[in-house]
């Protein structure tokens, strides 16, 4: 596997998440260009790890990091995009518009206390819109682990926001 292939295939996504963490565009690029060169610049080393996407996701994920902390600011993951995404996940049962609306102010404060595996499978999942087959080759794990993530970000999302949530198949 060359690396521009590989780049080429995962520009995309990745430029989706650095975009919903620190919140504009040209941000973004930056952050995944930095994450391209120390890639490229390791390709060797990246090649031999037992997961290559899982290993990219990881220095995606540390880019992402150090860009927000050289500026001091946290994920930037609040905007509507996000929400109704998110919404998928959790709120798709609720009809009242008005309580849906009060619920998403503390909704990512709630997606940011989850685990980082959790977090991980609930940005991949609902943000990103992968398939969890997809979610489980970029993280690593089964796609029954990603189910499980699921079910449990589910069931701390309800309790954390004081919502029913009633287990789905």
């Amino acid at each position: 596997m060359t690396f521009d292939a590989f780049h080429a295939y995962h520009r995309k996504l990745w430029m989706r998440y650095a975009h919903t963490q620190v919140g504009s565009r040209a941000s973004a690029e930056t952050v995944v260009d930095a994450t391209c060169a120390r890639l490229k610049r390791t390709w060797p080393h990246v090649l031999i790890q037992e997961s290559v996407p899982q290993y990219a996701w990881q220095v995606l994920k540390e880019e992402v990091h150090r860009w927000l902390t050289a500026r001091s600011l946290e994920p930037q993951v609040g905007d509507a995009a996000f929400l109704t995404a998110v919404q998928k996940l959790l709120l798709h049962e609720m009809r009242d518009e008005l309580r849906v609306i009060s619920q998403e102010i503390g909704l990512y404060n709630a997606i940011s206390t989850l685990p980082e595996r959790q977090y991980d499978v609930v940005m991949l999942r609902f943000v990103l819109g992968m398939e969890e087959p997809e979610v489980a080759e970029y993280l690593g794990i089964d796609v029954a682990t990603v189910r499980s993530h699921i079910r449990h970000a589910r069931r701390s999302l309800a309790k954390q926001l004081n919502m029913h949530h009633k287990e789905t198949n």
